[in-house]
């Protein structure tokens, strides 16, 4: 697998660099930052979407879109797949396998911690959705038909 990111990473990085003709490729070196950034979210969504349904091969097929958009992005930031790779042996080392790290906060607002205890000591994403938590948001004018 890695051997494969990694082919997958020197291609994109001679596109980057003009040596390697990938239309795809150019066109979102082009498009900049923001535009590969947004490629890896709609692909991550595609990809939980397929999963959701249990389209295994979907599923497949949009990981792969997935892992090339992120590729592109890692290139465009100048981010080696070695250091993918040696953070997720740092996380092994640390809590037995390479899983998401928890996140740590530290000042008041933004930064503040999710939780204390286990119990949320500051809205999350899905309450603020709900409106739990959060002051009211305005009414806003309704679309016309």
């Amino acid at each position: 697998m890695s051997d494969s990111i990694r082919r997958l990473h020197a291609a994109v990085a001679a596109t980057q660099k003009g040596d390697n003709p990938s239309v795809r490729t150019q066109k979102l070196f082009r498009k900049g930052r923001a535009a590969m950034a947004k490629k890896v979210a709609e692909e991550a969504v595609e990809v939980a979407l397929d999963a959701v349904v249990g389209d295994r091969a979907a599923t497949v097929r949009e990981s792969a879109d997935l892992l090339y958009n992120l590729v592109v992005l890692w290139v465009e930031l100048g981010i080696e797949p070695e250091d993918v790779w040696a953070e997720m042996r740092r996380r092994e080392k640390l809590l037995g396998m390479a899983e998401k790290m928890p996140k740590r906060r530290g000042r008041a607002g933004k930064d503040a911690p999710l939780f204390e205890a286990g119990v949320a000591v500051r809205p999350l994403l899905w309450d603020i959705a709900d409106g739990a938590g959060a002051a009211p948001l305005p009414d806003m004018p309704r679309r016309r038909p």
